[in-house]
């Protein structure tokens, strides 16, 4: 689950172009009244009409491709910033999320990743 610190933190909006996501989003600002809740969706390249996800700024955001082939297209309202950039493990048993695939081909630094608390 990826995200930018403050001030660079960024908005996102979210597309499947080919294949079908699972595309979830953590709302991490403290004053919220859904602080620490979270939205999942399936995303498919052929919904019609065509579905984009927008994630404001202040959430983590994650996701699994449930096809082979599946691409996304993301368009991010911040530059990249390596020193805020920040990331929380995708199966912290703070959130509970019910992911589709239990045990997914991950990156290593996804894979290290800390628990939120």
């Amino acid at each position: 689950m990826h995200y930018q610190r403050h001030p660079f933190a960024e908005a996102k909006l979210v597309r499947c172009i080919s294949g079908m996501i699972y595309d979830v989003f953590i709302d991490l600002r403290p004053d919220s009244d859904t602080f620490c809740g979270w939205f999942a969706v399936e995303l498919k390249a052929n919904d019609s009409p065509p579905k984009a996800l927008y994630i404001p700024e202040g959430f983590a955001h994650g996701f699994q491709a449930l096809e082979d082939n599946t691409t996304v297209f993301y368009e991010i309202f911040e530059f990249f910033h390596p020193e805020a950039a920040m990331g929380i493990r995708w199966n912290d048993p703070e959130f509970a999320i019910p992911w589709p695939i239990s045990n997914p081909i991950i990156s290593e630094k996804d894979r290290s990743y800390p628990d939120y608390k």
